[in-house]
């Protein structure tokens, strides 16, 4: 039985602190993309982070430790967790406007 989405985990991270200009969300992409990650992140008006990242729980694990960190010029608050279903139309990782 090949690997679906039906093993596959999915969260929304909000990220609050100094995370907005600072490339955060070119970061995460990055990260996310090497765990081979799918889904988004974006700015939200508030001056938070949001990030959709769906895929194998291990590197969904690896993604939160690195966003609680963020990139060096970012000052992460909270990074709060929600579980929710997989997206199966999600294709890649990449920065929403």
């Amino acid at each position: 039985m090949m690997a679906g989405v039906t093993d596959q985990k999915a969260i929304i991270a909000t990220v609050t602190g100094r995370v907005q200009g600072v490339g955060y969300r070119y970061a995460v992409v990055r990260e996310a993309q090497e765990l081979g990650l799918v889904g988004w992140v974006r700015n939200v008006t508030d001056g938070s982070v949001e990030t959709w990242a769906q895929g194998d729980e291990p590197n969904l694990e690896q993604l939160v430790a690195f966003m609680r960190e963020g990139p060096r010029q970012a000052l992460v608050r909270s990074v709060d967790i929600l579980s929710v279903n997989p997206d199966p139309s999600l294709r890649g990782f990449a920065v929403r406007f």
